[in-house]
């Protein structure tokens, strides 16, 4: 049975790139906003909007309720949950099934199984998927904790059960380090995910994380779309990824994906989900800390599971860009009952994409999130440049809300040019009125360990002092051309664009037009 009408729970760039799905399907999109969102491009471009709560997420955007109401106060017959928020909770999933809606997801009872890391990491082993060695303590007191780490060995990583993005994680050297570690892993985790469940899992040093994007359908068919490379990041949040990832062997890539479609098999699997690698690295444990001689060799590389994410990726416009495939038209299509609109042989990658997040932060200020209201906001295009946003001109920045304001997604025939694309829109883009990671993004581009392609998950860590300054070392060298390009983007321009973006626009007799900001693929 196909899809009729759409709520999408959640908003900001993701849900604006859900509602353009639906356009191109011919599916009514209905949006929910809390209040601070009401003029949100995400509440403009949708058929429909409903506004669910107060600013605050628990009482909004993480309201299971609110959204059940606003379902059926709407009509709609299916709920796409995006990612963040309830995208990963099993209790939305069952909720949606059992108020008659279409859940576009995998079923609650595989979120819970692989949301659990715990979990997750028993399924693996029983079905031969490598995993990094760890251990949970059925005694999750600070002794048990302890005592699990002293079999495992040092250095290792506490680790939340729940959850993702770097929460409830830290890395502990030696043993001095582990009480303040397990208490901050668990608070945090606590906070987070409501659960304070902790493991212990070898930390393998500056090894890539590759992930593996896979779709599966009701009968049981699994396809894999192959990697992305995603070793750019800070506090275990990505920052920069691509597709494919660069010198990977071509042996390497199908022991990574065999695995990441077993295990999908494993877990029965439906819809869009995404298996999370470290691939190389040193095993301190294994090795005296020596390393591999060859990280890429596929007959000496680590490859181990660390986690399935049970929902669409931030990430997922780069694998759309070199298969040719879009990932949302997939997940509404078996979600609604229909098979695998492709075989695995039909998937095949063309050319090179790499993605930039977009964050208002501070990066010379330990990455601190920014809010306001965007002054100006000004997308960048050109040839093989995609930006995938949720904010416009007069847009309030909250602080209540994840801060990523979009994505900038380069495509080319070969990584370079993809490279160099990326390095123009970047160079393209204005913001004024919240302090963005932009510049950071720019020398990150031009970095010759990311030109070369040879970063692993240390690389932001490692080099970020010199990424903070410029080439001469003197502070951020592009104040001036900033300056310059702010005065000339400001000049009558931003009071029209704010108007419109709040709607008033349409008082003086024009219709805002909510699709400007969708930033679909230019290419040419």
């Amino acid at each position: 049975m196909s899809i009729r009408r759409l709520l999408i729970a959640n908003r900001g760039e993701i849900a604006v790139r859900i509602v353009r799905a639906c356009r191109e399907l011919e599916i009514e999109s209905v949006a929910v906003c809390s209040t601070i969102d009401a003029r949100a491009p995400h509440a403009r471009a949708a058929d429909r909007c409903v506004t669910i709560g107060p600013p605050r997420p628990r009482e909004s955007y993480l309201s299971i309720g609110a959204l059940i109401d606003a379902a059926r106060q709407t009509g709609a017959d299916a709920v796409h949950p995006g990612y963040g928020f309830l995208s990963e909770s099993p209790e939305m999933a069952e909720a949606c099934v059992e108020a008659g809606l279409t859940w576009v997801g995998p079923p609650a009872d595989v979120i819970a199984r692989l949301g659990s890391k715990i979990e997750a990491r028993r399924l693996m082993e029983a079905a031969g998927v490598p995993v990094v060695p760890g251990h949970t303590p059925r005694d999750q007191s600070d002794d048990g904790l302890a005592e699990a780490a002293r079999r495992l060995g040092y250095p290792l990583l506490v680790k939340a059960s729940a959850g993702g993005g770097g929460r409830g994680m830290r890395a502990v050297k030696d043993a001095h380090q582990l009480d303040d570690a397990v208490r901050a892993a668990r608070r945090e985790a606590e906070a987070a995910f409501g659960d304070g469940t902790l493991y212990v899992e070898r930390l393998l040093t500056q090894p890539r994380h590759i992930e593996v994007q896979v779709m599966a359908d009701h009968e049981g068919g699994v396809v894999h779309l192959f990697e992305r490379e995603c070793s750019v990041q800070r506090r275990h949040q990505k920052v920069v990824e691509e597709s494919p990832a660069p010198h990977l062997s071509a042996t390497l890539r199908a022991r990574l994906t065999q695995a990441a479609v077993r295990a999908a098999e494993a877990a029965g699997y439906r819809n869009a989900g995404t298996v999370e690698f470290l691939v190389g690295g040193s095993d301190p444990a294994e090795d005296g800390g020596r390393g591999n001689d060859d990280p890429n060799d596929p007959d000496d590389a680590v490859v181990a599971f660390l986690e399935m994410n049970t929902r669409l990726q931030v990430e997922h416009p780069i694998t759309e860009a070199v298969t040719g495939r879009d990932l949302v038209h997939a997940q509404l299509a078996v979600a609604g009952g229909a098979p695998l609109p492709w075989t695995q042989a039909d998937i095949q990658t063309r050319g090179h994409a790499i993605e930039c997040r977009l964050y208002a932060e501070q990066p010379d200020n330990g990455f601190t999130p920014d809010a306001g209201r965007l002054l100006c906001y000004r997308e960048p295009t050109g040839p093989g440049v995609r930006v995938d946003s949720g904010v416009a001109s007069g847009s309030t920045v909250s602080p209540h809300y994840d801060t990523l304001l979009a994505k900038l997604i380069a495509f080319a025939d070969t990584r370079n040019t993809a490279l160099a694309r990326a390095r123009v829109a970047l160079a393209q883009l204005v913001v004024l009125g919240v302090q963005t990671n932009a510049t950071l993004l720019s020398r990150i581009l031009r970095h010759p360990r990311m030109v070369e392609g040879h970063v692993d998950t240390a690389f932001l860590e490692s080099e970020l002092d010199g990424l903070l300054v410029d080439a001469d070392g003197d502070g951020d060298g592009e104040g001036p051309a900033l300056a310059l390009t702010a005065a000339l983007a400001l000049h009558g321009r931003v009071e029209a664009d704010a108007r419109l973006a709040t709607g008033r626009g349409a008082e003086a007799g024009g219709q805002p037009d909510p699709w400007r900001t969708l930033g679909a693929w230019r290419l040419r």
